[in-house]
């Protein structure tokens, strides 16, 4: 699971030659990176600032003390022209992902105040101060050249509040990449015999996202089941009615069977540190399984919504895309297409098996279905729809090529009528209407189960693939 050690590194630039030339540039741009490292903190407050570099010795020097520090990414402020000579060194040492950040400290230069300075020393110190885009070309051209990988963010100092919220994307995306870095995602049982959709390369996963994967036992799972004590169920049912609307045909055998597992549930996690997790056991043939398995939506429900989500039919890049959604504040809870509504113009999705609870419209139910469809087993499931309002969509997508992308679409959840079949199930709206989302959707081959949160993050998960260099194609 994630350290909290998500760290963001910050320098600026200059030529050292200039402080001796012009008088006061050198603290005026200080000054002005203090403002630059104040806005950063306020967005993630674990900021390493390592001042003004203006000369060779001190970019070797910084770019060792970024990597000793483990930074995890690095804005390059540019307050006036420096060599890149001055900027390759630190980049190339840290190893990380770098935004240069090309900020004005003001909208416009007083063009008329300028020219009436009556002393051109004073005048180019002036304009120095304002020539944060001078070096960026010379830059970029020297990152492109020695193949590092870099982004830009062009805006003001102040007043600008476009530049702070892609800076803030930025940032955000970082600390996402840096959680998946740490996650450690538990798969338990098997695939979905048939899905093929649904198969990936385990060692591909740790490709792109880093991390851990757990391989776990239903036996486990179900052992420690009978570890569990009769006041922990009752604590565990009493914990039930307060997060969730129980239906009154749920039978308390039933409850506290799902009790018993999601308190053993509770203690897999911890045992394990896991963060995410995937399971599908058919449970045939083993009581003692075919009991956990039947008995474990609820507590897979309460996981989901404390940051820990889980993914039926052993959907393992679903569980990345669930784990993403989550690290970005957006929940994210499992779904597949249920039907196309061409009256309302919707498309209705859901899924049978846990769903994310912290972002359901309203309280989530409890039912008792006497048969799972497509499943071995009976017992209690939750119908819920996600909370009505902008909501993003995303698939950890396997590409013929075999490696992955991330597909993302930003639609509404709204009001309406869904199925009260004891599943998650929501209608969704999206801009280019449903049959071209559909049809858009499709065509760039995502297997069946994605993952959706509220509000509209692409932006944010744009930026995340662009750091893990992974494609981002947004349908809508």
């Amino acid at each position: 699971m994630n350290k909290n050690t998500f760290k963001v590194g910050l320098f600026a630039i200059g030529l050292d030659t200039y402080w001796d030339q012009f008088e006061g540039l050198e603290t005026r741009l200080k000054g002005y990176l203090s403002v630059v490292e104040e806005k950063i903190s306020s967005i993630h407050p674990n900021v390493l600032n390592l001042g003004l570099v203006d000369n060779i010795d001190k970019a070797f020097d910084a770019g060792d003390k970024f990597r000793t520090e483990n930074v995890d990414i690095i804005f390059l402020y540019v307050s006036t022209y420096a060599l890149s000579s001055t900027v390759l060194p630190i980049v190339q040492r840290a190893k990380v992902p770098v935004i240069i950040l090309n900020i004005s400290p003001e909208p416009a230069i007083d063009y008329e105040k300028f020219n009436q300075m009556d002393d051109r020393v004073k005048m180019t110190a002036e304009w120095l101060a304002y020539c944060s885009a001078c070096p960026v070309p010379e830059i970029a051209n020297v990152f492109n050249r020695t193949g590092i990988q870099f982004y830009q963010v062009t805006g003001m100092l102040h007043n600008d509040e476009e530049c702070w919220q892609e800076v803030a994307q930025w940032i955000e995306a970082a600390r996402v990449a840096n959680i998946m870095s740490y996650n450690r995602l538990g798969c338990m049982g098997h695939y979905y015999s048939g899905m093929l959709d649904i198969y990936t390369d385990i060692t591909k996963q740790y490709a792109h996202f880093g991390g851990h994967i757990e391989l776990l036992e239903v036996d486990e799972l179900a052992a420690l089941r009978k570890s569990i004590t009769e006041i922990e169920i009752s604590d565990r049912v009493a914990h039930f009615k307060t997060q969730f609307e129980i239906e009154e045909d749920c039978a308390l055998h039933a409850l506290n069977d799902a009790a018993r597992t999601s308190v053993a549930l509770d203690k897999l996690v911890e045992k394990y540190k896991l963060g995410s997790m995937a399971y599908y056991y058919k449970g045939t043939g083993n009581q003692d399984n075919e009991d956990t398995i039947s008995s474990i939506i609820l507590g897979n429900s309460l996981l989901t919504a404390r940051g820990i989500p889980v993914a039926g039919e052993y959907e393992i890049k679903n569980a990345q895309a669930m784990k993403i959604m989550d690290s970005f504040g957006a929940g994210g809870s499992f779904t597949e297409y249920y039907a196309m509504d061409f009256k309302d113009d919707v498309v209705l999705m859901g899924h049978d098996g846990p769903g994310h609870i912290a972002i359901a419209e309203g309280k989530t139910k409890v039912k008792p279905l006497k048969v799972y469809h497509g499943k071995v087993g009976s017992g209690l499931s939750v119908e819920m729809s996600v909370k009505n309002g902008p909501v993003t969509l995303l698939s950890v997508a396997e590409t013929k090529d075999g490696k992955l992308m991330l597909l993302v679409a930003e639609g509404e959840s709204v009001s309406g009528p869904i199925l009260q079949i004891g599943n998650t199930n929501s209608r969704y709206k999206f801009s280019i209407g449903a049959r071209k989302f559909v049809n858009a959707w499709n065509e760039n081959g995502p297997a069946h189960h994605c993952a959706v949160g509220i509000g509209h993050i692409a932006d944010k998960i744009e930026k995340l693939g662009q750091l893990l260099n992974m494609p981002v194609v947004k349908v809508c």
